[in-house]
């Protein structure tokens, strides 16, 4: 399994992130956001392959491009189509999806599941393109603890923030893998062979294996041939207040966690700007950066107030206090301190 990621939308644009994790066999794509124009430079199959879009909230510059989206896959049954967002998610989508002339779809047949996330657990509802997406049909209502979706290689766990209206943190975690090492295999003087699967499925009663006419304990070669290697993580913050009690319980949801990828609305001087809006500001996302300690921070969501050369002026805020911060490679900006990004 891989994880790569590619954040959408200039500096002064609206943003969103969108993630592919590959594990050799297939692609899970999950993006974050739909802001306006953010589509547009992603290839139709990646849109068409997508997997979950996950809203951190329902403004406008966060949902925007919500209709290209629908528009290519509204009638997509080759996969379940996913939609997750704060409460209110249900209620607000539905009225995109019927917000179009409805008059062909009585033959098509297409699902959407939208999940409503709670601080404690989760509402979904299906809505039927043969409907004309008119109807809710709620599921039973489920608690959680973080992770909201489980999937086989990985996971994403979710947290409520506060931007004067609910807003959802997200972080996108692969599961730890183990893998034979072959230095140990050739040692061992083992042959690959069927039986290297069972190590890694380790099913329920099966003490023992035969290789090369001699039996062997299932736990000592898992001992001497496993290597377990834990996974990528990112997670996606925007929009919301960070002030002691924010960071705090951020800093307990983010441990261990590689990649944040962080609005920085304001640069520190408006401080009382960001504040009254519910925003972060450049040494606020730094700060949290330095407490967490991931390997590297990258700033988005900008305000379109400044120009190019206060947004150098705000990297260089965020660098001052953890240095392993950058702005997407996608935007191009020159970098004072002398490394690409």
């Amino acid at each position: 399994m891989s994880l790569t990621f590619e954040v959408l939308g200039g500096p002064d644009q609206d943003n969103a992130l969108l993630v592919r994790l590959d594990s050799g066999q297939s692609i899970t794509r999950l993006l974050f956001d739909c802001g306006e124009g953010c589509l547009r430079r992603v290839p139709a199959g990646d849109l068409l392959g997508l997997d979950h879009l996950f809203f951190s909230h329902l403004h406008m510059d966060h949902v925007g491009g919500f209709d290209t989206f629908f528009r290519l896959l509204y009638q997509r049954n080759t996969k379940p189509n996913h939609l997750w967002g704060p409460p209110e998610t249900r209620r607000i989508l539905q009225h995109r999806l019927q917000g179009f002339m409805w008059n062909l779809h009585d033959s098509m047949q297409a699902t959407w599941h939208i999940c409503d996330i709670h601080p404690e657990r989760l509402e979904s509802a299906r809505f039927e393109l043969s409907e004309a997406f008119a109807v809710a049909h709620p599921a039973p209502s489920r608690g959680y603890e973080r992770v909201i979706l489980d999937e086989p290689a990985f996971t994403v766990e979710a947290l409520t923030m506060d931007h004067q209206t609910p807003v959802i943190a997200y972080l996108v975690r692969e599961k730890a893998r183990s893998n034979l090492d072959p230095e140990k295999l050739a040692a061992l003087g083992l042959a690959p062979g069927p039986w290297m699967q069972l190590l890694k499925s380790n099913p329920a009663g099966l003490a023992g294996v035969e290789i090369q006419g001699r039996s062997y304990q299932i736990a000592w070669l898992r001992e001497q041939l496993l290597v377990t290697t834990g996974g990528a993580s990112i997670a996606c913050l925007t929009d919301f207040l960070l002030d002691d009690n924010a960071a705090g319980r951020l800093e307990v949801f983010l441990q261990g966690c590689q990649t944040l990828v962080c609005e920085s609305q304001y640069r520190a001087a408006d401080l009382s700007l960001a504040q009254r809006h519910f925003h972060m500001i450049t040494t606020q996302a730094a700060q949290l950066a330095q407490r967490v300690q991931p390997q590297r921070l990258i700033l988005i969501h900008l305000s379109s107030r400044y120009q190019e050369a206060d947004w150098l002026e705000m990297l260089e805020e965020a660098r001052s206090i953890f240095p392993a911060t950058e702005f997407p490679a996608g935007w191009n900006l020159p970098n004072r301190s002398g490394n690409g990004v």
